[in-house]
This record gives C-alpha cells, structure tokens and sequence, in this order.
C-alpha cells in the first residue's frame, strides 16, 4: 500500500502544475475544464484545448488564431466576422444580437433560459463565456 500511495505522489509531482488555473465545473459541480491565469483553456483531462491571449487573440488547440475578443467585449472568429458579445453586466449574446446566455458576478453561468449551467469563479468573464459557449470542453 505504502508503494503505491509514493508511486502516486511522484506521479503527481512530475505532472506539470498550472500555476492559478481556475476550475469550470458543470451544474452537477463536476469539473469540465480549467482556464490558467496566462489564458490556456483545458478540458477536464487536462488537454489543451485552446488560448486567449492577453491581446484578446483566441487560439486553438493547434496555436492557429480562430478569434479576437475585442476590448468591448465583442468576440470574432478568424475572418474577422462577429460571432458573438460579452455585455458588461455579462450577458453573453451570439452574432444575431439573441442571448445566448449570462456569466453572474459570483462566477455562475447561465444559459439562454437562466437555467445555471456551471460555474467559472475567478475567471475573466469574457474568457469564460469563449470557454463556455465558443468551445467543446
């Protein structure tokens, strides 16, 4: 038992670490995802799955640029075309201007019937919204 509970620890601790990831969990409270303090986006297996760069860039999980968030809160896909806006009181719409869904304050997310969908606490709302509604975690 000893063995396996040390083989364990040293797995662990050659695991890369994100330093300041924050957790997306689903409404059961099940992880689905995690998004670091620097923008990477991971599923809950821990792949990359995606980037949002300082600059607003948002990058794929092969590095090529698929959007932009501008810094009004609209985001754009590759072709520089509008796909959908992050409101200042994070209401999340789609292209066509239709609420698509919310991020609340505390971190919780709504969809477009305000049914709670999951939670991002600590997350940039605007790269919570990418995570939740742009991309297949």
């Amino acid at each position: 038992m000893m063995y396996i509970l040390a083989a364990c620890l040293m797995a662990w601790i050659a695991m890369p670490q994100q330093t300041s990831a924050q957790t997306l969990r689903g409404n059961s409270n099940q992880q689905i995802g995690s998004i670091s303090s620097d923008g990477v986006i991971r599923n809950k297996n821990n792949s990359q799955v995606g980037k949002i760069e300082s600059n607003g860039t948002i990058r794929n999980r092969n590095n090529a640029q698929i959007g932009k968030i501008d810094s009004d809160g609209t985001i754009r896909n590759a072709n520089n075309s509008k796909i959908g806006k992050v409101e200042s009181d994070g209401t999340v719409r789609d292209g066509n201007n239709a609420q698509i869904g919310k991020i609340e304050s505390d971190g919780t997310v709504r969809n477009k019937n305000n049914s709670s969908i999951g939670r991002a606490s600590g997350v940039k709302k605007e790269w919570a919204a990418v995570a939740f509604f742009f991309f297949d975690l």
